[in-house]
């Protein structure tokens, strides 16, 4: 989504992706895919103890979005004193599974981007859109259309966002404060304890 955005209109996605669902990110001392360097232009990838991968296998997991496959060869991995954060495997060594180049570039740039305080910023940004919007659904119907045809519907739309800024302004008016984010049971449990 972040490339075919970019590409075909033009839009910068603003928000946070996912994090490495690996078990090196989860342990906090595993060697991720972003450690490892990887050289499209060779399609060779070196692993952080600097040994580079012996083989680079395309459309091995496409279903998946995994394009190519880099496998490590066995001498290099078995004896590496690194090897215990790096793969879990007894005897096979380390295989890194690749999306294309500008959708892995996209993702781990996005990645290293969101935990500035820039990104912070622009995200902040976006959940006072996503409250306007949240507010026009539930006060206005913004979800519902009452009309038939593109013209009618425009102005139920235009009518909504005059609404919800009318709505705004009384609410400052009248002092009320803003809403707190919301906190789920068991969020508000944890906060708690």
């Amino acid at each position: 989504m972040l490339v075919d955005s970019q590409q075909q209109y033009g839009v910068n996605i603003v928000g946070p992706v996912a994090d490495d669902p690996s078990w090196q990110a989860r342990s906090g001392d595993g060697f991720t895919k972003s450690q490892f360097v990887v050289d499209w232009d060779r399609q060779v990838v070196t692993c952080p103890a600097g040994k580079q991968s012996i083989s680079w296998l395309p459309n091995t997991w496409p279903e998946n979005g995994m394009m190519f496959e880099a496998r490590f060869a066995r001498k290099d991995c078995t004896p590496c004193a690194l090897r215990s954060r790096c793969t879990r495997a007894k005897a096979e060594p380390r295989i890194i599974g690749l999306q294309a180049r500008e959708h892995y570039e996209a993702l781990q740039s996005a990645r290293r981007t969101q935990t500035t305080k820039e990104f912070q910023q622009n995200y902040a940004a976006r959940a006072g859109v996503e409250a306007a919007h949240a507010q026009a659904i539930s006060r206005c119907g913004l979800r519902r259309c009452r009309y038939i045809g593109l013209a009618k519907t425009h102005l139920q739309h235009m009518i909504t966002a005059v609404a919800v800024n009318l709505i705004r302004i009384a609410d400052w008016h009248s002092g009320v404060p803003t809403a707190r984010t919301r906190q789920s049971r068991f969020a508000a449990l944890q906060v708690a304890a």
